[in-house]
């Protein structure tokens, strides 16, 4: 019995050197794996500060000029109220931050403004482009939802804008297509107003045929008297190179502006007839054809190259050219020019 509870009591010795030999690098683990997360938390939230993604980022300085990739400075100089929801905004870029590429001027460009409230960023198009003192204007309208379009609606004279672009829209070629429409509501006229100016400001004559049709709600929801009044005036003078028609919902008296309503004003929606008169088909349907497949008939001469651009509240795009497809692509084309007979190389949603 001796025997045995000295071997007892061997066993327990040796059981707790080996125990208080083998916890000692145990406890050094232990105390290291705090520091270790410690380090890496450290080290992920000073590469986050350093590396983050640029367009939500500060200003680059090297950013110079306009840059697409780089966040740039530009100052509020003119804030007008054109009706109860939209504004004529003028900014103005410092002098060594003007795009001197004319190439990437060319129509149809945009840029994104950021809203330094909430991070977030929307783009605009300027209606003139930007002229060589930095100048860009823009027609923006406030929705109830929209965060960037409020936030600029309450900037102040002298604050300051950050924006980065330009940003390919559309690309025009002169000599690509023989007639361009342009089919557009609301402030969605922007795009169209930029190419048009760009077109009748130059000292080079149009090849193509340009026509638009604008929709607005009423005729206080028209575009500002100077973009109305240039596009009036270029339809008068180049009448076989350009058309413009102009529609709205009602005649709301009570809401007209003070200034001049243009005598062509047609209280209607944007149809079937007017978009069928704007394609100009130079060639006869067989009365054949047009009765077997009255919305398969191509309403566009079939030798004439053609394209119709809509720009404008989703609403009104889904009912002339279809709904857009997943995460605002294309989709199919829809609506009065699918019935019409037009094809996905002839339609563009903007």
């Amino acid at each position: 019995m001796l025997a045995l509870r000295h071997g007892v009591q061997a066993r327990q010795l040796a059981w707790r050197r080996f125990a208080s030999t083998t916890s000692k690098p145990g406890r050094k683990r232990v105390l290291l794996k705090p520091l270790v997360v410690i380090v890496g938390v450290s080290s992920g939230i000073a590469a986050f500060l350093v590396l983050r993604d640029q367009p939500y980022g500060l200003p680059s300085r090297t950013a110079k000029p306009l840059n697409p990739s780089h966040f740039t400075s530009a100052t509020l100089v003119e804030s007008a109220q054109t009706s109860s929801d939209t504004k004529l905004l003028t900014l103005s870029l410092p002098p060594d931050s003007i795009p001197q590429d004319c190439q990437e001027l060319a129509p149809i460009w945009s840029v994104f403004v950021k809203d330094d409230d909430i991070q977030v960023e929307r783009p605009y198009t300027p209606l003139e482009g930007v002229n060589e003192s930095g100048s860009m204007s823009f027609w923006i309208k406030k929705y109830d939802h929209g965060e960037v379009a409020r936030w600029l609606h309450s900037k102040q004279l002298g604050s300051s804008i950050e924006l980065r672009g330009p940003v390919k829209t559309w690309t025009w070629k002169d000599d690509t297509w023989d007639d361009i429409i342009m089919v557009s509501g609301g402030t969605g006229i922007t795009p169209f107003y930029q190419l048009l100016h760009h077109v009748f400001s130059s000292k080079k004559a149009c090849q193509g045929r340009l026509t638009l049709l604008h929709s607005s709600k009423t005729p206080a929801d028209l575009p500002p008297a100077h973009m109305m009044e240039f596009l009036h005036s270029v339809a008068e003078k180049h009448p076989d190179k350009f058309r413009f028609r102009v529609f709205v919902d009602s005649l709301d008296v009570s809401k007209q502006r003070k200034t001049e309503i243009h005598k062509d004003l047609t209280c209607d929606r944007i149809g079937k007839s007017a978009l069928h008169d704007a394609l100009r088909p130079e060639k006869t349907t067989p009365w054949w054809k047009a009765l077997l497949w009255p919305t398969t008939v191509p309403a566009a001469a079939e030798d004439r190259n053609v394209i119709v651009l809509v720009c404008g509240p989703e609403q009104m795009v889904n009912a002339i050219a279809g709904p857009y497809g997943r995460n605002y692509s294309q989709g199919k084309v829809g609506g009065i020019l699918g019935e019409l007979g037009l094809q996905s190389h002839q339609v563009r949603k903007l």
